[in-house]
């Protein structure tokens, strides 16, 4: 035996090796769930934040090999369950629906946590709010509403999805515009406080048109403005705060996210899975059928977006002297 073969039979054993470890790392990473994935949402059900979750629990089975587990964890305005996740193992086995009170909450002194503890994975929605009555209430427009709201706003109670939600600050922004003053009612979630519309314990919401559609459709509650750039899909008839004279463009946004420090390579397998299930017609169509506004945005654009809206929030909670 020459002395080249025997080199090369010496370092067969490490060549094997080698080769073991190149093809386990990646299954490793491919093996990525092996067991159900819990989705977190940080409000009660029936509100347009948990619709979207079960939404994309159900399309994500063609996507996943483990199914998604919408669990709710209401409190604290989201902080709850937010910081349940924040302090999960950041193994990809628990995640959250993100909203955009998650840049709101900080600058109230309502939440210790931060935008940067967790990794964003994607957003897929955004909703602008909307001042929404009883279908039986005196008022047929924006602009008698907050006359009424003037005269007696000790009487005006308005609902929201908890202190320092962004129905509460939605309301509260209308404050400033208009030099009305609400009684700012808070619930946990918009569910809850719709529940209360309907059932006469409060005057108004300002949550998002998704989040009452059921109701408007059946005659049960009317939307007198919504507080957007433009009229929105579904409720053509309604219009804008800036049709009527008041410059006030405000709303949520919603997406899933991640701990911290989840591994890259899980969160490079839940971001991919997630750009298809958002494709998927299945997803689209519900959010349709919820007057849910779709909105795409990868790990990267979200994660900008968040930080742009976290200066924004920020100077305005300033100036309405917001914070606890």
């Amino acid at each position: 035996m020459n002395a080249s073969r025997r080199r090369l039979l010496a370092a067969a054993p490490l060549f094997a090796l080698a080769a073991t470890a190149l093809a386990t790392g990646p299954a490793l990473a491919q093996g990525y769930p092996t067991h159900p994935i819990e989705l977190v949402v940080p409000f009660q059900p029936g509100g347009g934040t948990d619709a979207l979750a079960r939404a994309f629990a159900d399309a994500a089975r063609k996507h996943l090999p483990q199914s998604m587990v919408v669990v709710n964890r209401p409190g604290a305005s989201g902080a709850i369950g937010w910081s349940e996740v924040i302090n999960a193992k950041p193994d990809g086995y628990k995640l959250a629906v993100v909203t955009v009170e998650l840049v709101t909450l900080p600058h109230l002194g309502l939440a210790k946590f931060s935008h940067d503890d967790l990794q964003p994975i994607a957003r897929l929605n955004a909703d602008q709010s909307a001042i929404t009555v009883r279908a039986d209430a005196p008022w047929n427009t924006v602009e008698e509403f907050l006359a009424a709201a003037k005269k007696d706003p000790e009487r005006m109670r308005m609902g929201n999805a908890g202190n320092g939600s962004i129905w509460h600050l939605a309301a509260a922004a209308l404050e400033d515009k208009t030099g009305v003053k609400f009684s700012h009612i808070p619930f946990q979630g918009a569910g809850p406080a719709v529940q209360a519309l309907m059932g006469g314990h409060i005057e108004a919401v300002a949550v998002s048109p998704a989040e009452v559609t059921t109701f408007v459709q059946g005659g049960k509650l009317k939307t007198l403005a919504v507080m957007a750039e433009q009229r929105v899909k579904g409720f053509e008839k309604v219009p804008t705060l800036k049709e009527r004279g008041i410059d006030l463009v405000i709303g949520t946004w919603r997406g899933i996210a991640a701990p911290k420090n989840t591994p890259p390579d899980v969160l490079a397998t839940l971001r991919s899975a997630t750009a298809k299930i958002a494709q998927e017609p299945q997803l689209r169509e519900a959010m349709d059928k919820l007057y849910l506004g779709y909105d795409y945005a990868d790990g990267q654009a979200f994660k900008a977006s968040m930080e742009r809206d976290n200066g924004y929030f920020k100077t305005l909670m300033s100036k309405l002297n917001l914070k606890n």
